[in-house]
């Protein structure tokens, strides 16, 4: 679906301490942009911001950062971070293919990616978050051991992330084909699951590990 353009959001985004609009600028110091040593997780493609808030609020000694493109959803997600008064979330307008320029050496301990676009076209697939050009860009700023948390409601994504995944060095530990009835409780429902559950769309989810 297109979103309509709101010529008011960047305005009101650059407005906010809580967005970094140059997140270039603090690459190897983001440490200090949030004053202190807590861990620091990443969402790329936060959308409205309902997952990374509700993260951040079950997990106040954990960083977060919030990345997405578009400035007519992360205007949302600034709203839902305020109106949780969170202090321990940045929001990052930013084109995730720049990632590595935003982040250095170990300063990310962990990545949340919640229903990308699963570019199913041959040509397009090199798009995909998960693809092994994506995971060898974040591999140069996370620790050893860290974990990816991936869900999807497309089944050939999905399956070819296994491979992108083992690919690139990591070892999945967790894997369900139907996230709600797994038993696994520590999921924070996006706004698109929420839809697509509501549609009988299955959430599938596995949590990949760099080996050590």
């Amino acid at each position: 679906m297109r979103l309509r353009k709101k010529w008011w959001a960047r305005p009101d985004l650059e407005k906010s301490p809580l967005v970094i609009v140059e997140p270039k600028q603090l690459k190897n110091k983001w440490s200090n942009e949030f004053k202190n040593n807590n861990d620091i997780y990443l969402e790329l493609g936060c959308g409205r911001g309902k997952f990374i808030s509700e993260q951040a609020s079950l997990n106040p000694d954990k960083n977060f950062v919030a990345i997405d493109l578009k400035d007519e959803v992360l205007i949302y997600a600034l709203r839902n971070v305020q109106e949780k008064n969170l202090t321990n979330v940045r929001i990052v307008p930013l084109e995730i293919a720049f990632i590595s320029e935003v982040f250095g050496s170990n300063e990310i301990g962990q990545i949340f990616i919640n229903f990308c676009n699963p570019w199913p076209k041959e040509r397009h697939k090199k798009r995909r978050l998960t693809h092994t050009k994506f995971l060898t860009k974040y591999k140069g700023f996370i620790n050893p051991g860290t974990e990816i948390w991936f869900k999807t409601d497309d089944i050939f994504l999905f399956e070819e992330s296994k491979k992108y995944f083992k690919e690139s060095g990591f070892d999945i530990i967790y894997i369900s084909y139907d996230l709600h009835n797994s038993g696994f409780d520590k999921n924070i429902k996006t706004e698109y699951e929420s839809k697509f559950t509501t549609l009988g769309i299955n959430t599938k989810f596995m949590i990949a590990k760099l080996r050590r």
